[in-house]
Order: C-alpha cells, then structure tokens, then sequence
C-alpha cells in the first residue's frame, strides 16, 4: 500500500469559519433581542445553526479523523483534540438548530451544556499545554458559551446575555483565527495560530 504524502493544510478554517458565523448570529440576537424572537426568526436562526456551525464543523472534524487515521496525512497530536472537538460541536449544532427550528423546550440543554463545557475543558487544557495559547483562548470562550447556557437553558435571563456576549466575542476571535489559519497557509504570514 503507498504511503500518504503529509498535508500543511488541515480544513481548521473551514471550521473556524462555520462556528463563528453560528455565533455571530446566534450572539446577537441573545445579547441585545435583535430580532426579536418569533417563530420565522427561531426557523432561520435554527437553519443557519445547522448549516453553518452544524455542517462546517462536522465536515472538519470528520477529514481531520480520516487525515490523522485511514491516510495519515496529518501527524500532530493536538490536531486529535481539534477533530474531536470539532466532529462533537458539529453534531451537537444539528441539534441546536433543528431544537431551535421546531421551537422545542431549551431546558434539556442544560445537561448537554455540562459535557460541552467538560470538553472545552479538555480543549483548553491541550491547547495550552500545547504551546497553542490561540486556540486555547477559543477553548475558553467556549468553555465561557456552555457554562453560560446551562444556565440560559432553564431560563436565567442575565445567563442568556452572558451566553450572548460569549457567542459574539467568541466568533470574533473564531474570525481572527479563520483569517490566521488561511494567510498563513496561503500566503505566508506569521500571524500567531499555534
């Protein structure tokens, strides 16, 4: 059997990009009520939930999996975390969006909240440990969305701004590395990443 040639392009971008969009219009809209919730804007918000953060990350998680085992294309050791992170939060948004979508009950949320918040943990602790300081600071914004919503999730009206606020300020940073992780494999650039 060949071998595999390694890859210096892991789909992180892609990844970055879809769970920072999620946040950015889930974020608001928690934050300041804007739009306000109805059941046209819950089916779009849910929609964009499933496609966005649902879709990208599944995908990025599930080549990162394949790169790291079937064709080991892919050889460090945090990029484990990452496609497990990544898979984990891509089919936990389905889940999200299609809840939000339909207008089911939050509440059971609250439980999902507390093993997402264990593997941010998790995720911080590797990412730092790593020498990864950047996608650490992402692990702790998420670590900050999942202790937010277990509170948001049995309805704790300051818990949703908080969710709200770590929504927005984390797909921001999610922004910041999607555009890190594209120019430094596309063009070159330093910009810290890991």
């Amino acid at each position: 059997m060949p071998g595999f040639a390694l890859s210096e392009f892991p789909p992180l971008a892609l990844g970055f990009f879809g769970l920072g969009t999620g946040y950015l219009i889930w974020g608001p809209q928690e934050l300041f009520g804007f739009p306000p919730r109805s059941p046209s804007v819950d089916r779009t918000v849910g929609t964009w939930g499933i496609w966005m953060p649902g879709f990208c990350q599944l995908v990025t998680g599930l080549i990162l999996f394949g790169g790291l085992t079937w064709f080991p294309v892919f050889t460090e050791p945090p990029l484990y975390m990452a496609a497990l992170a990544f898979s984990a939060y891509g089919i936990h948004w389905f889940s999200l969006g299609w809840n939000r979508y339909q207008g089911n009950d939050p509440q059971p949320n609250a439980g999902m909240a507390v093993a997402f918040a264990l593997l941010s943990i998790l995720g911080v602790i590797v990412f730092f440990s790593a020498g990864e300081w950047p996608v650490g600071v992402l692990f702790v914004g998420l670590t900050w969305v999942y202790l937010s919503e277990v509170f948001a999730s049995v309805g704790k009206s300051a818990a949703e701004r908080s969710l709200g606020l770590a929504h927005t300020l984390t797909g921001l940073w999610l922004m910041y590395l999607t555009y890190a992780a594209v120019l430094n494999l596309a063009l070159g650039y330093q910009l810290p990443l890991n």
